[in-house]
């Protein structure tokens, strides 16, 4: 394979790899306390490099939203215009508990599988 098409290849498996994950990352971003949809992309691409466009963030927070595990507010600010905060519920907080412990799970596995090709990097 080229190189330039080893790095289309790889470009694309890390696309899915990031959007397999969104879910969870928009979850624990909520995790202190409510954010606005700016804050969340902001935690995100600070705390995790994860750099994802709004056009991605408030579908999946609609989504979110419809299976329970976020709710949102209008909060009037008392300078500029008013800003829809997010917050996880009760059952958001645990799905975002389990949706860690399934990720650890699978890291770990899936770190024991590569160390073979970790050797062959040394």
């Amino acid at each position: 394979m080229a190189r330039g098409a080893s790095d289309d290849a790889n470009q694309k498996w890390e696309v899915q790899l990031r959007k397999g994950c969104l879910e969870l990352a928009i979850l624990e971003s909520l995790w202190p306390g409510k954010l606005y949809g700016l804050e969340i992309l902001r935690r995100l691409a600070d705390d995790s490099s994860l750099v994802i466009p709004d056009g991605t963030l408030y579908p999946l927070l609609s989504r979110l939203k419809q299976e329970g595990w976020v709710t949102s507010e209008w909060v009037v600010a008392k300078a500029g215009h008013p800003r829809k905060y997010y917050r996880l519920t009760a059952s958001g907080r645990r799905r975002a508990l389990e949706m860690a412990r399934s990720w650890s799970t699978f890291a770990e596995s899936l770190n024991g599988l590569l160390v073979p090709l970790r050797e062959e990097e040394d």
